[in-house]
């Protein structure tokens, strides 16, 4: 037999640590190599670990709702003799791992929570690098509050802030941290109150994601001053075209939406409107040279915001061929890091739901976001006559 270690894989370059949110198999099951294992949560997406070999599921070390380092060993394999593995050296070892496959950091950073002083020549360490790789939402609330990110405490990987670390740092010192003028309230009005359950109440704690997407929306709110502008649009030649190549769409395998033509429109008018396709970092503007879209999916454990990245080089049918695939791995969980990262301007549908149209918060660092209503046949005046046309509303929620 030979054991093959299962790690806490790195989903990305500024993920440093996951929370392992199911199990997939049990203790003693049989798994196929690249069958799904167990699910992660970190704080950029929901994924499906697969199994990087075939065997039994020998030894669980990470239970369900633990947050672990990345490269923590999760789980081992017992794999036959013959099998062809990509694994450590078949050696039995104790729990440690093999020392020729981690990188050379891995086992230094794994054990050390505080950056070590700087050294006399002014060189800085592999521990103090790494502390200043923050996630991109860290960087940016440090920046509006004017804070140096190398002074506040970490609690995450090899010691670095989470976001976690630097809003308790601004609440806990308003004096010296809330250097922002621009924000008019507390800085502690992220907390919630605690509300009592009731007899016969159920209580559902939130996924990683949903409460990741709380608190980024009140962040967002804090930050950014939301106008919103309300468009009435006529759909009805959007409708007409639809009816006629749909069935051609779904002859290759995509299904043609409103949603598509909207993103299209969206992509080819974002070259010439800049100020939509921007973000804000302090007191400055981006103009963002690429022009990526993302598309908010309603999950039953969250909202997440694929991307389709240089989306105004796509056809029509790469647009929808796109939308469709980036809907259907976020509800099956197959979504990479990647995919959810870079966007430029995002779109939103709550009209999916049934609403005329909704006001929807900016998705930071970006500076607008487009909301769209119901789409549905109505009548309205056309030429001093009452005519159906198939209308909806749209939402442009800007800073």
């Amino acid at each position: 037999m030979a054991r093959i270690d299962v790690l806490m894989p790195q989903m990305g370059e500024s993920i440093a640590e996951g929370t392992l949110s199911k199990w997939l198999k049990k203790l003693g099951d049989q798994v196929k190599r690249d069958e799904p294992l167990f699910e992660i949560s970190t704080d950029k997406v929901d994924a499906e670990i697969p199994a990087p070999a075939a065997g039994t599921l020998a030894e669980i070390k990470v239970q369900e709702g633990q947050t672990v380092p990345v490269q923590t060993l999760v789980a081992v394999l017992e794999t036959e003799k013959g099998a062809a593995v990509v694994a450590p050296a078949p050696t039995p070892a104790p729990a440690a791992a093999p020392a020729p496959k981690p990188a050379a950091p891995a086992p230094v950073v794994a054990t050390a929570p505080v950056a070590t002083a700087p050294k006399g020549d002014g060189a800085e360490t592999i521990e103090e690098r790494l502390r200043r790789r923050s996630t991109p939402l860290v960087r940016k609330i440090a920046s509006e509050h004017r804070l140096d990110i190398s002074q506040i405490p970490g609690t995450g990987f090899a010691g670095r802030v989470t976001k976690h670390d630097i809003l308790g740092y601004i609440e806990r010192a308003p004096a010296t941290a809330t250097a922002a003028p621009r924000s008019p309230l507390p800085t502690g009005a992220v907390e919630h109150p605690a509300a009592e359950p009731w007899p016969g109440d159920r209580v559902e704690p939130w996924s990683k994601i949903r409460r990741i997407t709380a608190d980024h929306m009140i962040m967002s709110r804090r930050v950014s001053a939301h106008v919103a502008s309300f468009f009435e649009i006529d759909y009805s030649r959007v409708a007409q075209l639809r009816a006629a190549h749909k069935q051609s769409y779904a002859d290759r395998g995509v299904n043609l939406t409103f949603l598509a033509f909207i993103a299209k429109a969206c992509a080819e008018n974002l070259r010439q409107h800049p100020v939509v396709n921007a973000a804000v970092s302090g007191d400055s503007t981006i103009y963002r040279r690429d022009i990526n879209i993302g598309i908010a999916v309603a999950l039953d454990w969250g909202l997440i915001v694929p991307v389709i990245r240089h989306a105004d080089e796509l056809s029509l049918l790469g647009m929808a061929r796109a939308i469709n695939d980036l809907g259907e791995r976020a509800r099956t969980k197959k979504l990479s890091p990647d995919d959810i990262q870079r966007g430029t301007f995002t779109i939103t549908n709550p009209g999916g739901f049934g609403p005329y149209a909704g006001i929807p918060i900016i998705n930071q660092p970006q500076v607008a976001i487009l909301g769209v209503g119901t789409i549905e046949k109505r009548p309205i005046v056309i030429d001093d006559a009452i005519g159906i046309r198939t209308m909806a509303y749209l939402t442009l929620g800007y800073d």
